[in-house]
């Protein structure tokens, strides 16, 4: 797609936003019952659900133009399309209020953090579980009728007991009080990647717009899925790289994976690489919330050449996921994998 073809459909989608929150909040405004609180729904929507970069709901939205027959883009279609792209964006907004809790995060897409804000604080909790009621709403009144409903609200239940499983391992894996580097191993930081992120983040949105014009055989979806899963652990990885060595500025965000002693693709490469002395240097000051100390891991992997060992694994990943593209996608167009593949290799951000 051109780059005004781009900013046309992303134009188009952000705009689509208003209507969403009107169908979610329409008819319980100034309901005499349950009216205030539909009103605090409609401030944690426009609070939470823009402001992404909205990659994986343009990518539903992409993904159905490439692959609908002509008889399948009639505007009611097109409309199913973005409100489906708007559906990922609230789950996603659902797992980010709870995840910056969990994470005693400060800063989200370069404002403060939802529970952060004054008067909310632990309120959110209920607030991120009204964002996930948002989405089976919202699939309901733009997809009830159409023949892959149960296709589309089985491929979220699924989607979201993978997402807090990987949640769960990631939580379990680097409990904030207690640092203990033998959990963090290579086998253990990719399934927390791939039932963490990846499932949400790349499989969701293709496997939404398959679903949407037809396309529901396992053999297709296990050949996307080999390609997407690939992709999600390249934009994890990255994101654990943005996480210390990218710009707050571009990112939006304070990187807090070395006080929270996350199981991050750094800590893991670093392991692989430190001698004793420098594995002791990792013990006394992973995990911790001194600056001096966050400095001194920020030091380490200078020291161990983890910047020049993440553009060799980018170069590595992109060459194998073109592979995997070439092997796997047959029967789908391969531009949708490119396409998105284009947008998240050498990102900033």
């Amino acid at each position: 797609m051109s780059g005004s073809g781009a900013a046309a459909e992303r134009e188009e989608f952000t705009a689509f936003f208003l209507q969403i929150v009107r169908d979610l909040t329409e008819g319980g405004l100034g309901h005499p019952e349950v009216g205030d609180a539909v009103a605090r729904l409609k401030e944690v929507l426009e609070y939470n659900a823009p402001g992404g970069k909205c990659n994986r709901g343009l990518t539903v939205l992409a993904a159905f133009r490439q692959l609908a027959s002509p008889g399948q883009r009639d505007p009611e279609s097109l409309r199913c399309a973005l409100a489906v792209g708007w559906c990922i964006e609230l789950f996603q907004a659902f797992f980010l209020v709870a995840d910056d809790i969990m994470d005693a995060s400060l800063t989200r897409r370069g404002q403060l953090c939802w529970y952060k804000k004054e008067g909310i604080g632990l309120d959110a909790i209920n607030d991120a579980f009204l964002l996930e009621s948002s989405v089976y709403r919202l699939l309901k009144k733009y997809c009830g009728e159409r023949p892959y409903y149960l296709h589309l609200l089985e491929l979220f239940l699924q989607t979201a007991y993978q997402t807090e499983l990987g949640q769960m391992l990631d939580l379990i894996t680097a409990p904030v009080s207690q640092v203990d580097l033998n959990r963090f191993s290579e086998q253990r930081y990719k399934a927390i990647v791939k039932y963490k992120t990846a499932f949400y983040s790349f499989y969701l949105p293709v496997a939404a717009a398959m679903y949407m014009t037809g396309i529901d055989s396992k053999e297709e979806h296990d050949n996307a899925k080999a390609i997407l899963l690939e992709m999600g652990e390249f934009f994890q990885i990255q994101d654990d790289y943005l996480d210390c060595f990218g710009d707050p500025e571009l990112t939006g965000k304070v990187g807090t994976d070395i006080q929270d002693n996350k199981c991050s693709w750094l800590v893991v490469e670093c392991l692989r690489r430190v001698t004793p002395e420098q594995r002791q240097i990792l013990e006394e000051n992973y995990g911790r919330k001194e600056p001096e100390k966050v400095a001194k891991v920020k030091e380490l992997y200078e020291t161990l050449g983890l910047r020049a060992a993440f553009q060799e694994y980018e170069e590595n990943s992109y060459r194998r996921l073109q592979e995997l593209i070439q092997k796997h996608a047959n029967r789908l167009p391969k531009e949708i994998f490119l396409g998105l593949a284009q947008k998240i290799y050498k990102r900033q951000k």
